[in-house]
């Protein structure tokens, strides 16, 4: 199968049929074999019984329906176990996205062997305040820290060879983060394509502030699960070890000066109590890497969610 396109939803009833059929007629124009899996993130519209008549139309329309709201890395995280398209494409459900730039994101994946394509909405028609110049912050610090050049990890629209998705596991908010994800489990040939943002035809935007804040919580966890997720006691270790050490050089120097001087007064110092401190904070970072090393990162139940039922998959 050429294409596998992704899109998560939550109340999308509106757009959904017009949505599927735009991808249809890109998919018949330019020959591709193709499925859609939508994601029914805990709609309480009809979304799903949209899904529902959607796949009794057209078989390559599929659904995955959640018992409940799990957030868009959820989402993601499921279809991606269930696409078998040699490329995938994610997009967005409320029309923003343009199914015409699936067959350019399509050729420039396969024409340059790369691994993972990203959206650039050079051009938005989102409000200035609230979403547009947090995004530039958010993608300033993220460009700096994962040394990733992209303009817009955020953007919905993306392109990936079919192994980056077999090879990545998202949650909490790291969807926006998948370049990242997909450079620390090697897939580093990772271009950018400007692409068209549409003004929303249907509801409202089903994300606020917050997610801001929990992305750039993710992105430190990102950060250090790429450099030290296999090896925390390096991390831990280190500062452990650093800290103990002040702890201790501080220790020797006070008792030092108890034996020179016997009326040295030794524990009503300030530098008494920061040797004190010190060594009990290095003594449990040391603690935290040795355990870390023998828990590790990965939780059985992390990615466990309740299905409720599936349509063509």
């Amino acid at each position: 199968m050429n294409i596998s396109v992704i899109i998560p939803l939550k109340d999308e009833a509106e757009s959904l049929p017009e949505l599927c059929s735009w991808i249809s007629r890109v998919m018949d124009t330019h020959n591709f074999s193709y499925e859609v899996i939508l994601v029914d993130d805990g709609s309480t519209d009809t979304s799903w019984s949209v899904i529902e008549q959607l796949h009794e139309e057209n078989s390559r329309i599929k659904g995955i329906k959640f018992k409940r709201n799990y957030g868009k890395s959820a989402a993601l995280n499921v279809a991606f176990r269930d696409a078998i398209g040699d490329v995938i494409i994610t997009m967005d459900a409320d029309l923003q996205d343009s199914p015409d730039e699936i067959p350019g994101l399509y050729h420039m994946l396969k024409d340059n062997r790369l691994d993972l394509i990203s959206g650039w909405k050079r051009k938005r028609f989102d409000n200035v305040l609230t979403k547009n110049l947090p995004s530039k912050l958010f993608n300033a610090v993220t460009r700096k820290m994962s040394g990733i050049k992209l303009n817009d990890f955020n953007c919905g629209l993306k392109a990936y060879d079919h192994n980056v998705i077999k090879h990545v596991e998202v949650y909490g908010e790291m969807h926006r983060y998948i370049p990242v994800l997909a450079k620390w489990a090697g897939f580093s040939k990772i271009a950018e394509k400007e692409v068209e943002h549409r003004a929303r035809k249907y509801g409202t935007s089903k994300f606020g502030i917050e997610r801001f804040v929990n992305g750039f919580l993710d992105l430190t966890t990102i950060m250090f699960i790429g450099k030290f997720g296999k090896k925390p006691m390096q991390f831990f270790g280190l500062l452990g070890s650093l800290a103990f050490m002040i702890g201790l050089v501080i220790s020797l120097y006070l008792i030092g000066n108890k034996v020179y001087d016997i009326h040295f007064s030794l524990t009503n110092r300030p530098s008494f109590f920061l040797a004190l401190t010190s060594m009990v904070i290095g003594t449990q970072l040391f603690l935290a890497g040795f355990i870390g090393e023998l828990v590790s990162r990965n939780s059985p139940e992390r990615n466990a969610y309740n299905i409720e039922c599936k349509k063509g998959i």
